[in-house]
């Protein structure tokens, strides 16, 4: 069985599943007003590992996971820009969904948007205002935290400490807020901003109030995993759950967050810090594979740097890999190493620890390459079979490598030797060339390497 460590109660434990053999999760997604980051990259192959280990596993797994295309930094961009924000919205997305793909991740089940969910936020917010837990501000419509007894249980903290953490403070209106730390529901629109309309005035849902209704609607009560990045825990995921209970609604039953990317200086990246690395940058120069390599080989709930040292490393360990899998292509088939899948399955049963089951597959391709020195092609393909089945669990794929023409890799001395004679123009327009034909470009200390896109 597999144990997630659980943000509400601080341990490790089972994830109890509501409706045996289907996982219900849901996924926080992204506000689509700029280009996907490193940490985005993180969350969503975090978690992309974690269905594909349970679909491994022979469970059914339901992903839903939002986009949030109205927000304030929507409307920012899109009244500097003079742009309507549709557009700004539908091209970000349109990005973010194609840079998942050259990661490899695999598309939610369920993908809501939060304008297709604006008459059931509505409905919600007019059900807390009966029930005594919102109240209409001359801004906005307001949750009253006090009438959640239990607010505060993700962020395990005082209240005044919440408080200098995050929450809709600073807005029009703050001083009608029955308590500082009440946060907004529904906002009223300014001229020329998109509104919808509700029974307290035109205006957009608060930010907190479109995962409730989405999460509870397509997964239903009590399901069983809420995940995201740790920086959502307050005041976004407190501010969910405070909704849910205020509702007398059974929410999420397991909370899971991953850590931060973090800068050289150990400082999180954000956009608000400046120090945010664009993810598409990375999967321009880089096999794809490399982030998802770099991220298995640290747990997912610590920080991560990612510098050239350890992006590096990590497409040298593909190599190794790739280099594997095509020396060891002329094993027979052979069937899986019971023992060496169940030590797989502690591991990863063992709150996610991927660190530990990509030991073991490092381990058993070494075994493998021994194997086949030794002669002992049955050996070898027995450890090949388990190394590619163990991988696949993770959403690892190899190569053999085998698929790159003379030309291109005549190319790719070329990029090299002009990149040596700093003729920069020349390596750039080089590597445009191979990129259009369909290769991965990689930019490694010892040299270019190309793979098939």
């Amino acid at each position: 069985m597999l144990n997630l460590y659980d943000t509400a109660t601080q341990t490790v434990k089972p994830l109890a599943l509501r409706d045996p053999g289907t996982v219900s999760i849901y996924l926080c997604g992204p506000t689509v007003y700029g280009p996907p980051h490193l940490g985005h990259g993180r969350a969503t192959l975090v978690y992309d590992i974690l269905r594909r280990y349970l679909e491994w596993t022979g469970l059914r797994v339901r992903l839903v996971s939002n986009i949030t295309d109205i927000d304030d930094k929507i409307i920012d961009r899109a009244n500097r820009e003079g742009r309507p924000w549709q557009d700004i919205t539908n091209k970000c997305e349109d990005v973010w969904f194609r840079a998942m793909s050259q990661l490899g991740v695999q598309r939610p089940t369920d993908v809501p948007h939060a304008t297709e969910y604006v008459d059931e936020m509505v409905a919600m917010i007019g059900t807390l205002v009966a029930r005594g837990a919102a109240y209409p501000t001359d801004d906005g419509v307001y949750l009253s935290v006090e009438s959640v007894p239990d607010y505060g249980l993700l962020a395990h903290q005082s209240l005044d400490d919440m408080l200098a953490g995050g929450g809709e403070r600073e807005v029009l209106g703050a001083e009608q807020k029955r308590h500082s730390a009440d946060f907004a529901l529904w906002k009223f629109s300014k001229p020329g901003e998109p509104s919808w309309p509700s029974p307290w005035g035109d205006g957009r849902p608060g930010w907190h109030s479109e995962c409730v209704v989405m999460s509870l609607q397509l997964l239903g009560d009590g399901f069983d995993l809420h995940c995201g990045g740790a920086d959502l825990r307050f005041p976004h995921h407190e501010n969910e759950r405070a909704q849910s209970v205020a509702l007398g609604r059974e929410f999420a039953r397991h909370w899971m967050h991953n850590g931060f990317v973090v800068d050289a200086e150990g400082e999180k990246m954000s956009k608000s810090l400046g120090n945010v690395a664009n993810l598409l940058d990375l999967l321009e120069h880089y096999d794809p594979r490399a982030y998802r390599m770099l991220l298995l080989q640290s747990h997912y709930r610590s920080p991560v740097k990612v510098g050239q040292d350890n992006i590096d490393s990590s497409v040298k360990a593909l190599a190794n890999l790739d280099n594997f899998y095509a020396r060891t292509s002329s094993c027979p088939n052979g069937a899986e190493d019971g023992a060496l899948l169940a030590d797989f399955r502690a591991a990863m049963n063992n709150d996610l620890d991927t660190p530990a089951a990509m030991a073991l597959i490092f381990d058993t391709v070494r075994s493998a390459n021994s194997a086949l020195d030794d002669g002992d092609l049955a050996r070898c393909a027995t450890l090949r079979a388990s190394a590619v089945h163990m991988a696949d669990a993770l959403g690892l794929n190899f190569t053999a490598g085998d698929d790159v023409d003379d030309v291109a890799l005549g190319k790719a001395a070329e990029l090299d030797a002009a990149r040596v004679a700093k003729d920069f123009a020349r390596a750039d327009a080089l590597r445009a060339e191979l990129t259009a034909q369909g290769y991965v470009v990689e930019t490694a200390k010892e040299g270019t390497r190309l793979r098939r896109g």
